[in-house]
């Protein structure tokens, strides 16, 4: 995946959570936890919906390089 695939993937996925969230608004190095507002079950989904919509297995250990817009887009684009 490409980084426009995979943003285009976390916008959609997060829609599916907390559709109010606009990922647009968040910095590359912001915690999106904390930009977006979303609590431990939202973030646990949005990991789970960006595993499945990647293919990519996630494991819980890997959860912290994935707390910001650059670090989601370098572990998926890998």
């Amino acid at each position: 995946m490409n980084p426009a695939d995979i943003r285009q993937l976390a916008t959609d996925v997060l829609a599916g959570i907390a559709p109010e969230a606009d990922l647009s608004t968040v910095g590359d190095h912001e915690d999106l936890r904390e930009a977006l507002d979303l609590d431990s079950m939202d973030f646990l989904n949005f990991i789970i919906g960006l595993s499945q919509g990647s293919g990519v297995p996630i494991p819980e250990s890997d959860y912290p390089r994935l707390f910001t817009l650059q670090g989601l887009v370098a572990y998926l684009a890998r």
